[in-house]
C-alpha cells in the first residue's frame, strides 16, 4: 500500500488507520468506509474503544464557541463498538488485510456503510478576512475510549480520541450525453415581431477547467438592435438543514460586443471558462470539500436519485445567455430590454484510473 492515515490519540491507546480518505459515491451505492483501529488494552481500565463516521453540516467557526453552543449539526452518525470485539466473524475487506500487516495484533477492523442520501464533502469559501475552519458538509471518523458508546453525561477526555477527516465524493459517469438545448422568443413594446433565441451545449457534463462552448442563434425580425450578448455560468448552492435556502453566485461571465441589426439573424459559438482562480475572494462560494489547504475546485454537481430529499449542501450550475436589445429614435434605451434564456450545466472531476493495493 502507497499511503496510510495514522492518527494516535493523546495518550497512546489507540490509533486510527485507514488506506484512503477519498470515498466515492456511486449515486446508486457509496464506497465502505474501512480501517483498523490499534488498541492497546492495558491503558483502558475497563472502557471500550467506539469508532463513529459521522456527516456534520458547520455553520460557524470553532473559535465563535463562547458560550456553549454547538455549531456543527450532525446529518448522520453510526458507531460501532470495535474493543473488546463483539463479532469476530465479520471477514475483513483487502484493505483491511493490507492495514492489519502494519498494525499486528493489536488491530481491531471497522467498516461503515453510508446511505446514499447524505450530500458529498463540501466547503463554503471564506472571505478574506474569515478566520478558523469553513462551513460546509464535513465527514470525520472518529475513535475513542468510553463506558457507553453516546451517554450525554459521560465527558470523553481528548487524550483518549483520535479522528480523521474523510471526504465523499462524485465523479463524472462514465458516458457523456448531447447537451442541452433551449429557446426562447421575446417581443417588446412597440414592435410587432420578436426575437428569437435559442443556445445550446455540446454535451451534458464537463469538466473542472475545461471550456465550455455555447453555441448561440438569434433571428431578429424587431427594429431593435442586439447590442451586446453576454454569456455567463452561474453556482447554485442549495443549503437544506432547517429549512431550504439557495444562493446564486456568477462564477464565469464575458461580454461579447456583437451587433445584431434589425431584421437580421446571427449565428454562433462563445466560449467561457468557470475557474476558482478566478473567483477567490468571493465569500460563500462552494468549493469541493478539502482535507487540508492543498488546491480545489469549484464545487462538482451534486448527482442524486432523487428518491430521498438530501440533507446538507446541494449544488448545481446553469449557463445564462443574455441579449442586450435597445431601440433607436427618440426613445433610445429607455424602450431597451433584454433577453435571457438558461440551460442547466454539470460540473464535475473525472474518473481517475483505478489504485490497485499491493
Amino acid at each position: 500500500m502507497s499511503k496510510v492515515f495514522k492518527k494516535t490519540s493523546g495518550n497512546g491507546n489507540i490509533a486510527l488507520y485507514l488506506g484512503k480518505r477519498d470515498f466515492v459515491d456511486h449515486v446508486d451505492h457509496v464506497d465502505v468506509v474501512d480501517g483498523v483501529i490499534k488498541v492497546d488494552p492495558s491503558g483502558l481500565n475497563g472502557r471500550k474503544v467506539y469508532v463513529y463516521l459521522a456527516c456534520a453540516f458547520r455553520y460557524g467557526s470553532d473559535d465563535l464557541d463562547v458560550i456553549g453552543l454547538s455549531f456543527r449539526r450532525d446529518i448522520w452518525i453510526q458507531r460501532v463498538q470495535v474493543y473488546p470485539p463483539t463479532d469476530s466473524n465479520t471477514p475483513k475487506t483487502p484493505m483491511q488485510e493490507s492495514l492489519m500487516k502494519k498494525v499486528g495484533e493489536q488491530g481491531c477492523c471497522f467498516s461503515f456503510q453510508m446511505p446514499t442520501d447524505l450530500p458529498c464533502s463540501v466547503a463554503l469559501q471564506p472571505g478574506p478576512n474569515d478566520a478558523g475552519k469553513a462551513c460546509g458538509v464535513d465527514f470525520e471518523v472518529k475513535g475513542y475510549v468510553a463506558n457507553a458508546p453516546s451517554n450525554p453525561d459521560e465527558v470523553i477526555e481528548k487524550k483518549d480520541t483520535c479522528r480523521l477527516m474523510i471526504r465523499k465524493i462524485q465523479y463524472a459517469p462514465a458516458s457523456n450525453k448531447a447537451g442541452p438545448k433551449a429557446d426562447i422568443s421575446k417581443q417588446f413594446m412597440m414592435t410587432d415581431k420578436p426575437v428569437h433565441l435559442e443556445g445550446s451545449l455540446e454535451k451534458e457534463i464537463y469538466y473542472h477547467g475545461d471550456p465550455i462552448t455555447v453555441k448561440v442563434k438569434i433571428n431578429n425580425e424587431t427594429t431593435k438592435v442586439v447590442k451586446k450578448i453576454k454569456v455567463s455560468v452561474e453556482q447554485l448552492t442549495n443549503v437544506v438543514l432547517y429549512s431550504s435556502d439557495t444562493y446564486t453566485k456568477a462564477v464565469c461571465s464575458e461580454e461579447f460586443g456583437e451587433t445584431i441589426n434589425a431584421n437580421s439573424t446571427f449565428e454562433k459559438s462563445f466560449t467561457v471558462t468557470p475557474l476558482l482562480a478566478n473567483n477567490k475572494e468571493k465569500r460563500g462560494l462552494a468549493v469541493d470539500g478539502r482535507l487540508k489547504d492543498e488546491d480545489t475546485h469549484l464545487a462538482s454537481t451534486t448527482l442524486s436519485q432523487g428518491e430521498k430529499e438530501m440533507q446538507g449542501i446541494l449544488i448545481s450550475y446553469k449557463v445564462k445567455i443574455n441579449l442586450m436589445v435597445s431601440s433607436g429614435g427618440l426613445l433610445g434605451g429607455l424602450t431597451g430590454s433584454d433577453v435571457t434564456l438558461e440551460l442547466p450545466l454539470t460540473l464535475m472531476s473525472p474518473k481517475p484510473a483505478e489504485v490497485k493495493l499491493d
